[in-house]
């Protein structure tokens, strides 16, 4: 862990992870497929195993020690394998099954843990463990697709069949916030290929439990996106 991180930053973040699985959970138990509550343990553990893994290696110092690894091994064991899982969901017809019995609605409230994520940031930078361009203040504007969510809700954007254009144009433009902030957050980190922040690096995700952000929160974020344009598109 980061000594000079307070217990309230830690435990804002550790109840947003917890908010973000219990999510996944529950939009499974609702899906379609019949059956789901199987799956949904599945899932559960499969998360479950996923968090404690990431959490030993970030607790015992694999990714920060190993700074000058090319590639990162936090790009190889932490960020490749949910993004490949991601991958295999839509090739493969069990996958884009599970992906369609998903509900809508549901893949749009997740992204409201987007907003106690960018909280989380902005403590991190006034404790100086990342830079100041991944807050909001710094032009990560990424908590607007957290705002923004539950607005679109209400509005009736739940629906797909209800103004899908606006639907696809929220998703889009929140996939490229998502996409600025990883950006920022991997250019700003003290890898080979620094490029921004040299004055204060990202070290935050390197350490725990902050590695769940970039392991385990984006990647999810990330799929809920690509699942709700898919079913949007189709």
């Amino acid at each position: 862990m980061i000594p000079a991180i307070p217990d309230y930053v830690t435990a804002i973040f550790v109840l947003t992870v917890l908010t973000t699985g219990l999510l996944c959970q529950s939009y499974i138990r609702q899906s379609r497929i019949p059956d789901r509550k199987r799956k949904a343990n599945f899932v559960l553990l499969l998360q479950s195993l996923w968090l404690i893994l990431q959490g030993i290696l970030a607790y015992k110092y694999v990714y920060s020690n190993h700074l000058d690894h090319i590639p990162p091994l936090l790009l190889i064991f932490g960020i490749l394998p949910p993004f490949l899982l991601i991958v295999v969901l839509f090739l493969t017809r069990s996958g884009r099954s599970f992906i369609d019995s998903l509900p809508l609605r549901g893949l749009m409230i997740l992204n409201i843990v987007r907003l106690p994520v960018e909280i989380t940031l902005f403590f991190l930078f006034l404790h100086k463990s990342v830079p100041g361009l991944m807050t909001f203040e710094g032009g990560n504007l990424d908590i607007l697709s957290g705002i923004s969510a539950p607005i679109m809700i209400s509005l009736g954007f739940g629906n797909k069949r209800i103004h899908r254009l606006a639907l696809l144009l929220w998703n889009f433009i929140c996939v490229g916030l998502l996409l600025n902030i990883v950006l920022r957050a991997l250019l700003s980190a003290p890898f080979p290929f620094q490029a921004l922040a040299f004055e204060q690096p990202n070290i935050a995700i390197l350490y725990f439990p902050f590695i769940w952000l970039p392991v385990f929160i984006v990647p999810l974020v990330l799929f809920g996106h690509l699942a709700m344009l898919r079913k949007l598109l189709l």
